[in-house]
């Protein structure tokens, strides 16, 4: 019912489960359904984290978690390399870059060689020297950012991993923690996005959110160069070796 025009015997043959077993569980027998076949179903039936979780709770199994890049498919990741010489990344409601092009890197510095747990665009313009100062309208761009976060958050109080991410921030940046304290909230927006490059100089891009899983905040962002001068830096930014971030 919830795929359109994919039979029984075909979720079935996807999930690699028998057609009788799945119709066993589709009735609720008590069938002990194992963690990989209920993950196997969840796929082929294209269930967001929301609906796999109750898929499980269905099935009388406690859900596992699901991984925080769970949405970054390689068809995700060959768009990302396709919008080439555009910087994009793909982020979750929490600020996480799960994934990202070379010209991004190339704008806001080597990624790749930071911890996991700070690449995040709250952490790099809060605790980051380097990214801090790159972005000029910082000071409108900061409060904003952070009613994002506290309003995202509404949905999830209770979830660890954002409950550390906003006492980490509180603790590394006196400025993150007085603008938290504002309790001030706003839903992302399309903006434009200045950035002072050491080698490009001042860089100018209109910023889009694509939504590819809104439940989960997963979203697909794309600077488009706003004038002629940043298209030809990003074109040139392209095969240059990202700056460090510090």
């Amino acid at each position: 019912r919830r795929t359109p025009g994919l039979r029984r015997e075909e979720v079935a043959s996807l999930a690699g489960v028998g057609m009788t077993w799945y119709t066993w569980l589709e009735q609720g027998r008590d069938i002990n359904a194992s963690e990989a076949v209920l993950d196997a179903v969840a796929r082929t039936l294209l269930l967001d984290a929301h609906e796999r979780d109750h898929l499980f709770t269905l099935a009388g199994v406690a859900p596992p978690p699901a991984p925080e890049d769970a949405g970054i498919t390689p068809e995700v990741r060959a768009v990302l390399d396709r919008l080439e010489p555009f910087p994009a990344f793909v982020s979750n409601a929490r600020y996480d870059l799960l994934a990202y092009n070379h010209a991004y890197q190339a704008v806001i510095g080597d990624l790749d060689a930071l911890p996991p747990e700070e690449r995040n665009s709250l952490w790099l313009i809060f605790t980051k020297h380097t990214t801090s100062k790159c972005f000029v309208d910082g000071a409108e761009s900061k409060p904003r950012l952070v009613a994002q976060l506290r309003s995202a958050m509404a949905e999830h109080v209770a979830d660890p991993a954002w409950k550390c991410l906003v006492r980490r921030l509180r603790e590394a940046s006196p400025e993150f923690e007085a603008l938290w304290q504002r309790h001030d909230v706003a839903p992302p927006e399309n903006a434009t996005k200045r950035l002072l490059h050491p080698d490009y100089g001042l860089l100018q891009f209109n910023y889009v959110n694509t939504w590819l899983a809104p439940r989960i905040g997963l979203r697909l962002v794309v600077y488009v160069p706003a004038d002629d001068g940043t298209a030809e830096a990003a074109t040139l930014a392209r095969d240059a070796v990202p700056l460090p971030v510090r």
